[in-house]
This record gives structure tokens, C-alpha cells and sequence, in this order.
């Protein structure tokens, strides 16, 4: 039982566009807690809200209605150069500037900090060094990104976020594109940056196999509400049960894994 206050708390919050006058609500009563110390894995079937709920959470986008608690106060009381001392945010969108150097990626992760000749001191370089460090991309600072693979940009993504220096990381589907050894790469790196470092670390995903192996919860993006328990808990609920209707597949809970019939 975790009796610190979450960093992040969400109640009864509806995601998704405005347009005019008129409102595209994508999910709905979203209720959820995010604690220091933990990978949060969030799963949804596709359509389900999951991108963007990231993105409302982040303050990248704004809510149709609800309340998000950063810290325990109103996230949307937060100017974008506070939020961004809070959350750091690992999207999958392409990068434009392929050009620069990996050791520039990460060096943007500090831009909240720096003064306006965005000129890194000291202890930005630490934060630098000690982000590659710990995501073992110290060889890659020289490289350009248009030379890395998938996974090591993602690697390059990540200590662009711990540079940041934030209690709070949210990745956007990290593993796709990736083949399965630096997927288990990946998940060990944030695994171990949310037991170590004590981040909170959520992340989007289709892979519920590997969530149910890796992540301490599991958030359950339905229709009309969330589910947020540990991976045991909810296979003793019977969750996974229900979140797929497909004749040829099932949810098998001495194996922890969906299954082709």
C-alpha cells in the first residue's frame, strides 16, 4: 500500500477534441492515480483513447471536462514551463532535426531549466552525462539520429526525459516498431528507472503480455471507465476475460496470457 499522495491523480475525466462548439469525446470517467516507484502500463483495444489521454494528462492538450491533480494541484493552474519541470513527455512522432547529435537530443531535456541563450551550465552537463549514463547510451552522444536504430533512439528518447529531471515520465507506445529483444530492453530500462531512480513511468502499449510480466499496475482503458490494479489482481478479477470479444481467443490465467484456440 502506497500511502504518499500520487504525484499525478485523475477523476471522472473525459479526453478528447474541440472543434468549434462542437465536442469529440474520445474516453470518459477516467479515474487514475500514478505513484513514485511504479511502471504503469496502460492498455486499451484500439480507438480506445489511449494517445491521447497521454497527451491530456500532459497538459499537452486540454480536458473536455474533469480534474487532473499534478502534485495535488490542478494541473491546469500550471504554466507550460512548470508542468514541463513536472512531466516529461516521450511521444512517437518523427523527429525533424535527424541531423543533430544524440548528445543534443538529451541536452533539449534541460531546456526548462537553462536561461533564455538556452547555454547549459555546469549542472545541466551533469544531468547530461548522468541521463546516458543510465540508459547506457554513452557511445551513441556523438551519433546523429538518423543513424541510430529504432530501439536506440528510444534509448535517446528516455534520457531526454531523465535529463529533464521530473518525478514524472509519459511514453506513448515506446516499444512499437521495436523487435523483441529491444523491447525487453526497454521495459527492463524503465523498469528499472521506476524501482531505482523512484520515477513514475507510464506507458501506452498493445503488448499485454509483456505489461502483465513487467509493470507493478496496469491501467484498463474501457468504454466508459477505467480500471487501475496490480497485473494479479486483475487476472484474479477475471478482467482480461472481457477486453477482447473474438471467438478464436481467450485469456488463459494459469498462463497469464491470451491465447489463439
Amino acid at each position: 500500500m502506497n500511502h504518499l499522495p500520487p504525484i499525478l491523480k485523475a477523476s471522472h475525466l473525459n479526453t478528447g477534441y474541440f472543434a468549434g462548439k462542437q465536442t469529440q469525446c474520445i474516453s470518459e470517467n477516467v479515474n487514475i492515480k500514478l505513484h513514485q516507484g511504479k511502471l504503469i502500463a496502460l492498455i486499451g483495444v484500439n480507438g480506445a483513447g489511449k494517445s491521447t489521454l497521454i497527451r491530456t494528462l500532459s497538459g499537452l492538450q486540454p480536458a473536455i471536462s474533469g480534474e487532473i491533480l499534478l502534485q495535488q494541484q490542478s494541473l491546469f493552474d500550471y504554466t507550460a514551463l512548470d508542468i514541463a519541470r513536472e512531466i516529461s513527455l516521450v511521444l512517437t512522432e518523427k523527429i525533424t532535426f535527424s541531423q543533430a547529435t544524440v548528445f543534443d537530443l538529451v541536452a533539449l531535456g534541460r531546456q526548462p531549466y537553462t536561461n533564455w541563450m538556452d547555454q547549459l551550465q555546469a549542472e545541466d552537463i551533469n544531468a547530461i552525462n548522468q541521463a546516458l549514463q543510465l540508459t547506457e547510451t554513452e557511445e551513441l552522444k556523438h551519433k546523429k539520429i538518423n543513424e541510430l536504430s529504432d530501439g536506440q533512439l528510444q534509448k535517446a528518447l528516455i534520457a531526454k526525459a531523465l535529463a529533464q529531471d521530473t518525478a514524472l515520465i509519459l511514453l506513448d507506445e515506446p516499444t512499437s516498431h521495436l523487435d523483441l529483444s529491444y523491447q525487453v530492453t526497454l521495459l527492463k530500462l524503465m523498469q528499472k528507472l521506476a524501482h531505482i531512480q523512484n520515477k513514475s513511468i507510464l506507458y501506452s502499449t498493445h503488448d499485454i503480455d509483456s505489461a502483465i510480466q513487467m509493470a507493478d499496475e496496469i491501467i484498463i482503458m474501457l468504454k466508459n471507465k477505467t480500471i487501475q490494479d496490480t497485473p494479479c489482481n486483475l487476472i484474479e478479477q477475471g478482467i482480461f476475460d472481457d477486453l477482447f470479444h473474438h471467438a478464436d481467443l481467450y485469456f488463459d490465467k494459469q498462463k497469464g496470457k491470451f491465447v489463439i484456440k
